[in-house]
């Protein structure tokens, strides 16, 4: 969902999973037309999986699974997020009506995955971005699952910091003000 990926890129993303098995698993996404294979040109030069227009609108049935599983109660907000899947999340997880009439470029560096996220008029856009220039602020973090206590848990965000490594540079209140529109929605209660 934030762009073209390598095969390397993505079984490393997908622990457990066999090269054999990602292999006839993309083959059988691109023979239905989910994705699509293309080869980078020089210097680059090697072949990328992307999502085709098809695939990409996905993305709405995608959020609305997220957002019905986090109301489990059984849903446990502790666990590690890969960095693809929390910024996926943000743009689950925003408070539209918080979002609106703001305007904001955040970047987000988890060492190797870094994301340039820009916020206008309630609309939020996340791509892969190495150099993460213009962002007003950068959420800098071993894990991508170090900026959910904040984000998520609404937590003091020097207590977040000192306890997971993240670290905030550029505008920390530009930067709060970013993590401020991001929720989960309420747990759903089990019947009795």
């Amino acid at each position: 969902m934030l762009g073209g990926r390598r095969f390397s890129d993505i079984r490393a993303a997908l622990p457990g999973i066999s090269a054999k098995v990602l292999t006839e698993r993309l083959a059988r996404l691109e023979e239905l037309g989910v994705l699509t294979r293309r080869r980078l040109p020089p210097p680059a030069a090697s072949q990328i999986y992307e999502l085709t227009e098809w695939g990409y609108m996905a993305e709405p049935v995608m959020q609305e699974l997220g957002r019905w599983s986090v109301r489990s109660p059984l849903h446990d907000p502790t666990l590690p997020l890969t960095p693809v899947s929390a910024m996926l999340s943000l743009r689950t997880m925003m408070d539209h009506r918080k979002a609106e009439g703001r305007k904001a470029r955040i970047g987000f560096d988890f060492g190797s995955d870094r994301f340039l996220a820009d916020l206008c008029e309630g609309v939020l856009d996340i791509r892969r971005d190495e150099e993460l220039a213009g962002a007003e602020a950068i959420f800098r973090a071993p894990a991508a699952s170090a900026i959910l206590p904040l984000f998520y848990g609404k937590r003091d965000a020097d207590k977040v910091m000192a306890a997971t490594g993240l670290r905030i540079e550029g505008d920390q209140d530009a930067a709060l003000r970013f993590a401020d529109i991001f929720s989960l929605p309420p747990k759903i209660a089990p019947k009795a």
